[in-house]
């Protein structure tokens, strides 16, 4: 026989017997397939599938020319001389892939890269469930486990006393794997004991793999289709697998309990544990049931909001929203139940709680005041997340009624527990949900406050009364936002009793109460620790005090507002500070995690400010106290120069350097126009660029905001025209001045007295003539003017210069006379030498006064000649 038919016999024999492996260990391997769940025995068949055909690929590529080749002859030859052919096992490929993990890990560990020993760490907790699924615990798992906490624990010291700290990244892993091995070892404790105590003896022991009964899959589903054929009439419902879930209210407790061991973890379906509890309400028969699933139910809807950045779903937040309203209405229809955060949690499934002797109420534990403020916080979110110019925006924002409902009958609930001492109810939790009431309130106008609480108390029965707040007495949102803060200024401290003085005085001043909210702002001297307070407090006192500038404004009082504005306008930063938008600042490296922050921190847009007409407001402000200012700077150069607004200077210069001014197109331009009319006198003109800015349409009594600054320009254009042409009047008519600002002669004569008592003009008001005398002082030239600017500054310059010396030199002498001074060569001593240049005083001479003793260099040479 040829080699040709030789060779082709051997190889039909080789995968003959290759076969014939495969099939033993098919068969041998079934009795553990059917212990097993189906998805792995489909897993196992693909395996070895797939392990047939990479063996007859292998075959067919070796029957071509090339087994002719000596080459490959021999080598084959050697091969099967060697040793057969063996397949791995689906458990043996597992424990290999679980050493290339462990070795992989201890690589990692020798470079103390924990960032990558924490995603290896999942990996080997992944590989390790797999392979617990078919027996015990690998023991090289447990080695992996024991051998990481040591390595951890000795990087933890070694961080401890050493200076140089560990990356972000790696410290990130080096936590994580921390808080996984801390879980990790309370399923594992056991193993790892043993293993510290003995591990050669650990490891050598040979593992006892557990056969546990064989499950008889498809007799349990026919048992499961025969219960569900027989129990039609009933409520039923067939789970994976043909399980029927039947809910009883016998059973309610033992679903309950299942859903809350598996509430957070991974690759739980919520959505469908909600519509089990949802079963469940429909079927609670006794009050505590009720209650029980209410509690459930409410707290798995809102970990469907749980993420990041997503919302609560819009159907799941209403469905939350009436099933805590019917929970307050089963509590106040049952007494004898009370939900309070300091209850003992009851563990008997089989028989609910029944009242003992001797006790009033039947104690459930749970936090009625987290629910109101967790569907207030998810609200807020909704809002944040929604486009505020659609629609959609005010159909969701008619939910806020609903909720300010759900935080009043919340409130009266806990009003309730507090009037029975015994019950211990925290102080704190009345506190958080007053203050939730009070910040629906405060930033809305007195007719809306008025309708939210007429609605509140419709649905609350006649029966429940509060302590706070009695039905038909509160008339007006003035008397409720009193009644509200001061009863958390007597129970609260901290930061919610400044949160509600906070609330109080910007409602104060968007009714117009300047003075009242003045005062109370400088009495609760906030401005002086609002830095240790938290952000959202902080944004607080920011929207307070731009409230309180926009209430001084509204009453006329130019310069209290615009100090008042000052603050926030004067930063550039008012969308940030007042939390209405994320501004980006260049070259600012800003993560990730901050973002996300600053976005979850913004408010919904029916709460902002509106900040175009703050600018308008600050800047309008702003000219009416500097353009008098620039114009007394400019006619007298022996005043020093103050600024009161650089933002707005700023604005001023670089509109006058402009070659080319069209006409005004937005507000910044019409106030820029209106500054260069009033500095010319032309206050009627000023006075048109004002009034023609729209955005004083949003502004209440809009023709009255108009006719105070008509009024606040006439004044301020008087001054600017004394201030500017007073050096070339000797005398000057009250009845003049009165016609050129159409100004009462009583007002005119007001003013000018002002000026004059405050010195800022150098005349007399002749009474008996009503004229105006000015005093002629010294006046200087402009070049005059610009050589006293020159000489100032050159002293300035000197003096910084010797300071700047006296610390270089430490105060020591002839820091500068290298030829002068003692310890010449020669034998000159003392300090005078003659030659060329004349006499000089040594280093011992007395200080000349005025600073000028320093005479080093071309300028104090200059300045000494």
């Amino acid at each position: 026989m040829s080699r040709f038919f030789r060779s082709g016999d051997d190889s039909s024999s080789e995968s003959s017997s290759e076969e014939e492996e495969l099939y033993s260990e098919e068969e041998e391997g079934e009795e553990e397939e059917e212990q097993e769940e189906s998805e792995e025995e489909e897993e196992d068949e693909d395996e070895d599938e797939s392990e047939e055909e990479s063996s007859d690929e292998e075959g067919a590529k070796k029957s071509g020319a090339a087994r002719f080749l000596r080459g490959d002859d021999s080598e084959r030859e050697e091969s099967d001389d060697e040793a057969p052919k063996t397949l791995k096992s689906a458990k043996d490929k597992q424990l290999a892939e679980l050493e290339s993990i462990i070795d992989t890990i201890e690589k990692r560990q020798k470079i103390a890269d924990w960032g990558a020993i924490s995603i290896e760490f999942d990996k080997l907790n992944r590989q390790a469930a797999k392979i617990s699924e078919r027996g015990r615990t690998p023991k090289l798992y447990i080695k992996a486990l024991v051998e990481l906490e040591d390595a951890m624990n000795e990087t933890i010291s070694k961080q401890k006393v050493t200076p140089k700290k560990m990356n972000a990244t790696s410290a990130r892993g080096l936590n994580a794997v921390k808080q996984k091995i801390k879980k990790l070892k309370q399923d594992y404790q056991p193993q790892v004991d043993s293993y510290r105590e003995d591990p050669l003896d650990f490891l050598a022991s040979e593992e006892e793999e557990e056969t546990p009964a064989p499950k008889p899959k498809k007799a349990k589903a026919e048992v499961y289709a025969e219960q569900v054929e027989e129990d039609q009439e009933g409520f039923a419902t067939v789970g994976k697998g043909g399980r029927t879930l039947q809910f009883t209210p016998e059973s309610i407790f033992k679903h309950l309990r299942g859903i809350l061991e598996s509430r957070g973890k991974k690759n739980t379906d919520r959505i469908e544990q909600i519509k089990i509890m949802e079963k469940l309400h429909e079927v609670a028969a006794t009050p505590y049931q009720q209650i029980k699933v209410l509690l459930t139910l409410v707290s798995a809807r809102f970990d469907l909001g749980s993420g990041g950045t997503a919302s609560m779903p819009l159907e799941h937040w209403k469905a939350a929203e009436k099933e805590i309203s019917v929970l307050f209405e089963v509590l106040e229809t049952n007494r004898e139940y009370v939900v309070i955060e300091n209850a003992e949690e009851w563990d008997d499934d089989e028989k609910p709680p029944t009242l003992q002797p001797g006790e009033k109420y039947i104690k459930i534990p749970g936090s009625i005041v987290s629910y109101v403020e967790r569907l207030d916080d998810e609200l807020t979110r909704s809002l944040q997340s929604i486009d505020p110019h659609t629609s959609e925006y005010i159909e969701r924002l008619t939910d806020e009624g609903s909720l300010y409902n759900v935080i009043f009958r919340g409130l009266l609930y806990y009003e309730t527990l507090a009037t029975d001492p015994s019950l211990q109810t925290p102080q704190d939790s009345l506190n958080r949900i007053v203050m939730r009431r009070l910040e629906h309130v405060y930033f809305k106008p007195s007719q809306v406050v008025k309708i939210l609480e007429e609605n509140a108390w419709k649905p609350v029965p006649p029966g429940v009364e509060s302590a706070i707040t009695p039905r038909g007495s509160i008339t007006d949102a003035t008397n409720l936002l009193n009644v509200l803060c001061n009863y958390l200024f007597v129970n609260s401290d901290g930061i919610i009793r400044a949160r509600a003085m906070l609330c109080q005085i910007y409602f104060l001043a968007l009714h117009d109460e300047y003075y009242k909210a003045r005062d109370m702002m400088l009495m609760s001297h906030l401005q002086e620790t609002i830095g240790s307070f938290d952000v959202l407090t902080q944004i607080l006192y920011n929207r307070t005090l731009v409230q309180v500038g926009l209430c001084a404004f509204r009453k006329g009082l130019v310069y209290e507002a615009q100090n008042t504005l000052q603050e926030i306008c004067g930063s550039g930063r008012q969308k940030e500070l007042l939390a209405q938008g994320v501004m980006i600042q260049r070259y600012a490296q800003v993560s990730p995690e901050q973002e996300r922050l600053e976005k979850q921190r913004q408010l919904p847009f029916h709460m902002h400010i509106n900040l175009e007409l703050l600018e308008c407001v600050y800047l309008t402000c702003s000219m009416l106290l500097e353009i008098p200012l620039l114009a007394q700077t400019g006619s007298s150069p022996d005043i020093k120069k103050r600024v009161i607004s650089k933002t707005y200077r700023r604005m001023l210069e670089y509109h006058e350097r402009q070659i080319f001014t069209g006409p005004p197109e937005n507000t910044r331009d019409h106030v820029m126009q209106a500054s260069r009319a009033l500095a010319a006198g032309e206050w009627k003109k000023a006075t048109n660029f004002i009034h023609s800015i729209k955005i004083w349409d949003l502004m209440p009594n809009t023709d009255e905001i108009k006719a105070m600054l008509s009024k606040q320009i006439q004044e301020e254009g008087l001054r600017t025209y004394l201030f500017t042409y007073a050096p070339f009047y000797d005398t000057l008519a009250i009845s003049t001045l009165s016609t050129m600002f159409e100004l009462e002669d009583r007002k005119v004569s007001a003013i000018v007295s002002k000026m004059i008592s405050h010195e800022e003009l150098a005349a007399a008001l002749d009474q008996v003539t009503s004229t105006v005398i000015f005093r002629k002082g010294v006046e200087l030239s402009r070049l005059q003017s610009l050589a006293l600017t020159l000489s100032d500054k050159a002293a300035q310059l000197i003096e910084t210069n010797e300071r700047t010396l006296e610390q270089r030199t430490q105060g020591t002498a002839n820091a500068f006379d290298r030829r002068g001074g003692q310890n010449q060569r020669g034998g000159r001593g003392g300090g005078q030498r003659t030659g060329r240049g004349g006499a000089r005083t040594g280093g011992t001479g007395q200080r000349q006064a005025g600073g000028t003793q320093f005479t080093g260099g071309v300028l104090g040479g200059a300045v000494r000649g």
